[in-house]
């Protein structure tokens, strides 16, 4: 079973949209099940886990909505507002909907660098794991040693890395990254997903030879054990088809044995996600 491990619905709102920039536009539109579902098919695979896109309750009450819809949407990411004084009931009524899997909030947005050490917070995430609920970590790298100090203070949680924390490729740099990646990387409760570079490199010059160097790094950190294809759709479209990004990925794993390239292109998230 070949499943995307992050993809997203939205119907366009430019105010529930805000982060959607100019330089965007071509997203700048309804994303619904019916375009994906094209897409996935014609790549190949056979499911994908959709993640939430906005921070509130309504997308992921309409996400699981989906879910119960198509039975392509083999899980769902949401958001919950883990700072609340009622996250535990909130989390007990969204767990008892089969397809809820896991939660994630954009820290990436936050503009308190020290959000991951938040206590009301970190309360939040520590009753995800009585729900058998993974948490996706969305952060730019240079949040990752708040990151490994996140994860340190839930050792029995099972977390995700969303876009191998979207490295500085721009800048062309890599080294920092990749130590840091390195470190969080030894904690055998976090999974990452190859998602999300193509935007993170200029959309419109990007090569596969320019962006191979972090997937290597990613692949010699998580091994094909702990690491998971995503593309990212629709974002991915601002630089990429849907099929070019699999294609690229397919290309990068062609030296590994077919086991390998099965945990990379479903069986990771099927463990990671219970999928």
């Amino acid at each position: 079973m070949k499943i995307d491990a992050h993809q997203h619905f939205w119907r366009y709102d430019p105010r529930e949209y805000g982060w959607i920039s100019g330089e965007m536009s071509v997203i700048r539109r309804d994303f619904l099940a019916i375009d994906f579902f094209t897409e996935m098919v014609g790549a190949g695979l056979d499911g994908a886990v959709s993640v939430q896109a906005r921070q509130s309750m309504q997308e992921t009450a309409w996400l699981l909505e989906l879910a119960e819809r198509y039975d392509f949407i083999r899980g769902v990411v949401g958001w919950v507002d883990l700072r609340a004084d009622g996250v535990s009931d909130d989390l007990s009524q969204l767990a008892s909907r089969r397809k809820f899997k896991a939660v994630r909030h954009v820290v990436q947005d936050e503009p308190d660098e020290e959000y991951l050490a938040r206590p009301e917070f970190n309360r939040g995430v520590s009753a995800l794991q009585r729900h058998s609920l993974a948490y996706d970590i969305l952060i730019f790298e240079r949040q990752l040693p708040q990151a490994i100090a996140f994860v340190d203070r839930h050792p029995g949680q099972v977390f995700v890395l969303d876009h191998l924390a979207k490295p500085s490729i721009r800048a062309g740099e890599i080294d920092i990254w990749a130590r840091h990646l390195a470190e969080l990387g030894r904690r055998p409760n976090v999974y990452a997903k190859v998602s999300g570079l193509v935007t993170e490199a200029n959309p419109r010059t990007w090569t596969p030879e320019q962006l191979r160097p972090y997937f290597e790094r990613a692949l010699d950190v998580f091994g094909p054990r702990r690491l998971m294809f995503g593309t990212d759709w629709p974002v991915c479209l601002v630089g990429s088809t849907y099929r070019k990004w699999y294609d690229t990925v397919v290309q990068w794993v062609a030296r590994l044995s077919p086991s390998e390239q099965a945990r990379i292109f479903g069986e990771t998230a099927v463990e990671a996600y219970r999928l």
